[in-house]
């Protein structure tokens, strides 16, 4: 889900009175005032005015994004219909807004990350759907993430890739200026909304219908890059189209975790490569063009599972079917490269829970990690690739280099590719090209 840190909302906040229709004033552009109404009550105002001051105070909400935070609420950039996450449930809950005003508001001022689109929009009904393709960013995130972008003075043009609600869209506008904005949408009806709700506030930014991949050299150069969805592999495009000395800011990772990773790529002076650490991890839409979609594993089994090597394994539970957000399966990751896991959402009758590794770079090779709770976990692994013994020298590597965290890993792209690093960018490692 594009940006969550895993942000869980047990409940919508109570309410009070019903909600009524508020006037929301913005500022706006070309010397005339917009004014916005919503369906908003005091009970939902007083709850956003709380979370901004919660920001505030950790931080997460800079003195210089505040005004675009009250003068720009989220509330107007979600569709009647939305799906936040409940606790309880452990589900995402269709929540509307003609049917449920109370709650639609109270999830719209809260922190919690929201779906907005499932399934690419071949979704319909109620019920979640199987894939999560659109989501607004929970408030902390999305001002974290600007806050990694360092807007200051002397940033003339913003490239944004996966407009979604268009939320973020309008924040950057309204601190920058309309012109210096450009932001990529793959989907269609997804940016036509955008760009009607953009309207409402008097703010026009180009929208494009696009995957962004290529950039857009029409704008080029660029100060800042941002992408809202989590990627593979950094475009070079990217790289070509920055000023010397611009950020990009993207959520990256494997295919071996299901998270990202902020990371910060300062371009070069000469304009050929862009370095940075990470941040912090963050959960967020995978960008189309770069999604595993992987094979059926029946069909492994079927043409392979006789021939597969059985045998023990020294690390299970402790490691693997952990947090997905730990430190040391993004490590795993970085030193097993073009390798995606897939782990069971339940245990299997006979207690046990099996971890599935795929080579992505077509050689066939796989290999499972049958986890049990009460007896020795086993290994199948087949292929010219023994993926799980490469899983396991990561393991050694990462524990005797101290378990780094994400802050400790680096990232180097240029026209070659991608390289990881520990500490030290000069001892990199190739990473990417199917990962």
């Amino acid at each position: 889900m594009p940006f969550s840190q895993r942000q869980r909302c047990r409940h919508a906040p109570t309410t009070g009175p019903p909600p009524c229709r508020a006037r929301v004033p913005v500022r706006a552009y070309g010397g005339r005032a917009v004014v916005v109404t919503s369906e908003r009550g005091s009970a939902e105002r007083d709850a956003r005015l709380r979370l901004g001051r919660r920001m505030s105070a950790t931080g997460v909400l800079a003195p210089d994004w505040r005004d675009a935070y009250e003068e720009v609420p989220r509330a107007a950039f979600l569709p009647p219909l939305m799906w936040p996450w409940d606790a309880e449930q452990r589900s995402h809950v269709p929540v509307s807004r003609s049917r449920d005003p109370a709650t639609w508001y109270g999830y719209a001022d809260s922190d919690a990350p929201i779906v907005t689109q499932w399934d690419d929009g071949e979704h319909t009904g109620l019920t979640p759907g199987r894939l999560a393709t659109s989501t607004a960013l929970g408030p902390s995130v999305v001002f974290g993430l600007l806050a990694d972008l360092r807007l200051g003075e002397g940033v003339g043009r913003v490239l944004e890739v996966g407009t979604g609600t268009g939320w973020t869209t309008a924040l950057l506008a309204h601190r920058l200026s309309v012109p210096a904005v450009t932001s990529f949408e793959i989907d269609e009806s997804v940016a036509a909304l955008a760009r009607q709700r953009l309207r409402r506030f008097g703010l026009n930014p180009e929208v494009r219908v696009g995957d962004g991949l290529s950039g857009h050299t029409t704008q080029a150069p660029y100060d800042r890059i941002v992408s809202c969805c989590g990627l593979r592999e950094v475009p070079y495009a990217w790289i070509e189209q920055s000023a010397p000395g611009a950020l990009i800011v993207l959520p990256w990772g494997t295919n071996f975790c299901s998270a990202d990773v902020l990371v910060a790529l300062r371009v070069s002076r000469d304009g050929r490569s862009a370095s940075g650490r990470f941040l912090r991890p963050v959960e967020c839409t995978r960008a189309r063009g770069q999604r595993w979609r992987g094979g059926a594993r029946a069909e492994y089994l079927r043409e392979t599972g006789a021939k597969a090597h059985r045998s023990s394994a020294w690390i299970g539970t402790d490691i693997l079917d952990s947090d997905l957000l730990g430190s040391a399966r993004f490590a795993l990751g970085l030193r097993v490269p073009r390798c995606a896991t897939a782990v069971a959402p339940t245990v299997q009758l006979d207690g046990s829970r099996p971890v599935w590794f795929h080579d992505t770079g077509g050689t066939g090779s796989w290999a499972c990690l049958v986890l049990r709770p009460d007896a020795e976990s086993t290994v199948l692994q087949y292929g010219e690739r023994k993926l799980w013994h490469e899983v396991e020298a990561a393991y050694r590597w990462w524990q005797t280099a101290g378990r780094p965290g994400y802050g400790e890993f680096g990232l180097t792209v240029d026209a070659q590719g991608a390289r990881a690093w520990l500490g030290d960018e000069g001892r990199g490692w190739g990473v990417g090209g199917g990962t």
